[in-house]
């Protein structure tokens, strides 16, 4: 019996960035204030409280001369002017390669090309992109572009973990409708990493698991591409959802996880595989591997 882990599986390097520095901020702080989850994973969300990261869902729950961080999706700017007239301090730790986006959107008004952004239109990055415009359209599917008005030109921005297969077909699509598009791939190079890696693994194993929380987009979209490739694939948000009788007839297991999935929850999962096939497996990680 094999286990494989993908190289990439866990944290990216801006949800890592994130949770450090809003441990920081806790450590220095006391109480810091997330606006939002801060990064999608509940498990990770509730150890982070125990360290003094509390999640808020709206601004009016915010003490005054308290401390908020930013999460890594990054949010519209009338949600900084607003914490800013309230008084509060912010630790702002969007994912940079967000910021790019959020510059790359503006840019593209300014040329005049309407923008356009693809990607899911309730994801918090993608209303932290679109509150940087005055009248962006959002694309989540090949029905949103047959309602789009006859746009002359456009200039097209993308959610970081949109699936870059989804990307090329929009593209086609909309190449049909508009005579001028300018276009940024913005899809962060370490889900491009994360997808092909998922692409290969699930071809090499009798089974995938995919570790991250439900809510992950992310991770979702890993799930989706995984379960294409291998009907026996799972996605779990911890150990305890794993069931022996997934193990029937299987030699070699894959394993990946979303950009949210702490390295102490990929452990615990391959801690839980063992248990349960009782020694004899050997774990590899980063077989799969891209360039």
């Amino acid at each position: 019996m094999k286990i494989i882990v993908a190289k990439s599986a866990g944290f990216c390097w801006g949800v890592k960035r994130a949770v450090n520095m809003a441990i920081a901020a806790a450590k220095k702080n006391g109480t810091v204030y997330s606006l939002g989850e801060l990064i999608h994973n509940p498990q990770e969300i509730k150890r982070l409280e125990t360290l003094g990261i509390k999640k808020i869902d709206s601004i009016n729950e915010i003490p005054k001369n308290s401390t908020v961080i930013i999460r890594s999706h990054g949010v519209p700017p009338d949600i900084i002017k607003k914490l800013k007239e309230k008084g509060i301090f912010i630790v702002d730790a969007t994912c940079p390669f967000v910021k790019a986006i959020q510059e790359k959107a503006i840019s593209l008004e300014k040329e005049g090309y309407p923008v356009c952004i693809l990607g899911n239109s309730s994801h918090p990055e993608v209303i932290g992109i679109a509150g940087h415009v005055k009248d962006p359209v959002i694309v989540e599917n090949e029905n949103d572009i047959e309602k789009l008005p006859p746009f002359q030109k456009l200039g097209i921005v993308c959610q970081t973990t949109l699936n870059s297969e989804l990307l090329s077909k929009f593209v086609a699509s909309l190449s049909k409708e508009i005579k001028e598009m300018k276009l940024f791939n913005t899809i962060c190079k370490a889900t491009k990493v994360r997808q092909e890696e998922t692409r290969k693994l699930a071809q090499q194993v009798d089974m995938m698991i995919v570790i991250g929380g439900k809510n992950s987009s992310n991770t979702g979209k890993l799930y989706a591409i995984s379960k294409k490739l291998n009907r026996n694939s799972f996605h779990i948000e911890s150990a305890e959802e794993i069931d022996e009788s997934w193990f029937k007839n299987i030699e070699k297991i894959g394993i990946t996880a979303g950009a949210s999935t702490p390295q102490w929850i990929i452990e615990e999962v391959i801690e839980r595989i063992k248990t349960i096939l009782k020694g004899g497996e050997t774990v590899e990680r980063g077989l799969c591997k891209t360039t």
